[in-house]
């Protein structure tokens, strides 16, 4: 365990410049004093590691020093397959890199390790998109990586929801994420980040001047905190629903998981059986199809405007069927 730990420090500190004790640690999980043993050891055993002190110090090798462990466990070989995402890799124009890649590694890999990698590519497909949707046609994908990965600002023209729908704007492309079978660009301009829909994007022109980072962006950590404050800004108003047995069962299937996650039991159950519980909703308009899936396994309480147009379109059904 320890000499494995002992390989991915040397591979953190060849992979950056530098790295605190505390970055080393956070990225190990586990103490600051186990990393201040750790650097001690790979001292003694030869590796130039060495600490630079301040504000801006930290441990570091020495300039050009490679190390040559280049063995791969038949664990690590068998996830390198089962990461790779060939649909992803064509949007991104990467088909061929990929595919050579691939080729370059097993033919690389020992026999042994080369079937075991071989079985996991046969056996375990990832399949992003949700059901019944298609992936969503993104011709400007491969330009916004390039730009992305090359630190190019781009000029897009893009549709949106609100008014004005097409807009145009001058932005810094600071990464792609992909959620659920769709591309997202994360970018900088105005001096904040926002974030752009792919397939919403009519045009796009790089431009030749290139861009600095913004110090310290984490882009998993920005898309997590965007997620949180997306659902926080969408989820306006709250509804108080009576679900019966059943319908509280199928909650977690009929809404989405941010509206199971955020419902607060209110009251009950009751003599019939029925649970009074309070949930975040979008609208009124986007709450009824979402409510009229549970059928007669639940009944809107409150907010009364909600109840109305539940009610108004259960009317319309009966009349279009003649009850």
């Amino acid at each position: 365990m320890r000499a494995t730990r002992l390989v991915s420090l040397l591979l953190l500190l060849q992979s950056r410049d530098r790295m605190t004790a505390r970055e080393l640690a956070d990225a190990l999980e586990v103490s600051v004093r186990t990393i201040y043993r750790d650097v001690d050891s790979l001292g003694a055993a030869g590796v130039p590691v060495y600490g630079e002190p301040g504000h801006d110090g930290g441990y570091r090798l020495l300039d050009g020093y490679r190390t040559r462990l280049t063995g791969l466990t038949a664990s690590e070989a068998e996830v390198l397959f089962l990461t790779g995402l060939p649909a992803a890799a064509a949007q991104l124009g990467l088909t061929a890199a990929t595919t050579t890649a691939q080729l370059k590694l097993m033919a690389a890999l020992p026999a042994e390790l080369r079937d075991r990698a071989g079985r996991v590519a046969g056996r375990f497909h990832l399949d992003l998109p949700p059901w019944y949707l298609g992936t969503e046609r993104t011709p400007h994908l491969a330009a916004i990586a390039d730009a992305t990965w090359n630190q190019h600002a781009v000029k897009i023209r893009y549709l949106r929801w609100a008014e004005p729908h097409e807009i145009t704007r001058t932005v810094q492309p600071h990464g792609l994420v992909l959620k659920a079978g769709n591309w997202y660009l994360v970018a900088r301009g105005d001096g904040r980040f926002r974030t752009y829909r792919i397939s919403r994007i009519l045009d796009v022109d790089v431009l030749a001047q290139p861009f600095d980072r913004a110090e310290g962006f984490d882009l998993a950590g920005h898309w997590e905190t965007y997620l949180e404050h997306f659902d926080r800004r969408r989820h306006r108003d709250t509804a108080v629903l009576r679900l019966s047995r059943r319908g509280l069962d199928r909650l977690p299937e009929l809404l989405d998981p941010a509206a199971v996650a955020a419902r607060k039991i209110t009251a009950g159950p009751d003599a019939a059986g029925r649970t009074e519980i309070e949930i975040p909703i979008e609208s009124i308009g986007a709450a009824v199809p979402e409510l009229l899936k549970f059928g007669a396994d639940v009944e809107v309480v409150a907010p009364e405007a909600l109840r109305t147009e539940v009610v108004r379109t259960l009317r319309a059904m009966n009349r279009a069927y003649g009850v």
